[in-house]
């Protein structure tokens, strides 16, 4: 009994040696097992219609949001700000409710991440005025004296070139964005009517609910930058009522069950 029991780890070995040795056979047990596991991930996919369940007053950015937007890629904003509060109790206590799948369902890229040296900016609309976010880009540590962001005052003296808007919102289209035909063709009035403080507001909400209208960077004769990184940072985390988004979601994964 105790060779037996002696050889049994050596005969394992063997085997294991064996497909090691042999680059065909352990090519082809690899393979098999990343496709079984491939297949179980991906399979499910097929048989649902979203991945992301749709809550009550998401809608796709505004021109001048998504120029912002566009701009805060373009600087490198999300490398220190974060647009994910976790599900933790000091992270809500801080920064609000939790942040949902849904209301990240139309960025590209998505501003979901890890790293985070400043603040989360998942609900940073609304909680400060214009004037406090055209001040802190200009001179962060002037509002927060031991901020190590960098300066970005250059963006009030730049004249906003969004390129062609209706591209744009037909390109995000073409991805899967649900803008309408009358959005597109309207795109590039929207952008700057957005930023005009006499402009139709009941008019642009129409096609956007809930968008702000007025001047965002204090030149109200001016279309800069300013404006467009300000307007986009006023909106977010303010189109959805997360109590009831979050009971939707909750609901839903209970039926998915």
């Amino acid at each position: 009994m105790t060779a037996n029991a002696t050889d049994a780890p050596k005969e394992d070995w063997r085997r294991h040696k064996k497909m090691e040795r042999n680059v065909a056979l352990f090519g082809l047990a690899a393979f098999a097992a990343v496709t079984i596991g491939g297949i179980v991930e991906i399979a499910p996919l097929f048989w649902i219609d979203n991945t992301i369940e749709k809550v009550d007053g998401m809608r796709p950015y505004t021109p001048l949001e998504q120029a912002g937007r566009d701009i805060y890629v373009r600087e490198g904003c999300y490398v220190c700000h974060s647009q994910m509060i976790r599900p933790f109790r000091d992270e809500v206590e801080r920064y609000g409710h939790y942040s949902l799948a849904a209301e990240s369902m139309y960025d590209r890229p998505f501003q979901w991440g890890s790293k985070r040296t400043g603040p989360d900016l998942a609900r940073v609309g609304g909680r400060y005025s214009d004037e406090w976010h055209v001040q802190h880009l200009k001179d962060p540590r002037a509002v927060v004296p031991e901020s190590v962001m960098p300066t970005y005052a250059f963006l009030a003296d730049r004249d906003l070139d969004a390129g062609d808007p209706s591209a744009t919102l037909t390109a995000l289209y073409r991805a899967g964005t649900p803008y309408t035909k009358e959005q597109i063709a309207k795109a590039d009035a929207d952008l700057r009517l957005q930023a005009d403080p006499m402009g139709d507001a009941a008019d642009l909400n129409k096609r956007y609910p809930k968008a702000q209208v007025r001047d965002f960077d204090g030149k109200p004769d001016r279309l800069t930058e300013m404006d467009a990184l300000v307007a986009y940072l006023q909106m977010l985390g303010t189109l959805v009522d997360v109590n009831s988004a979050a009971a939707q979601e909750d609901l839903a994964k209970e039926k998915g069950r």
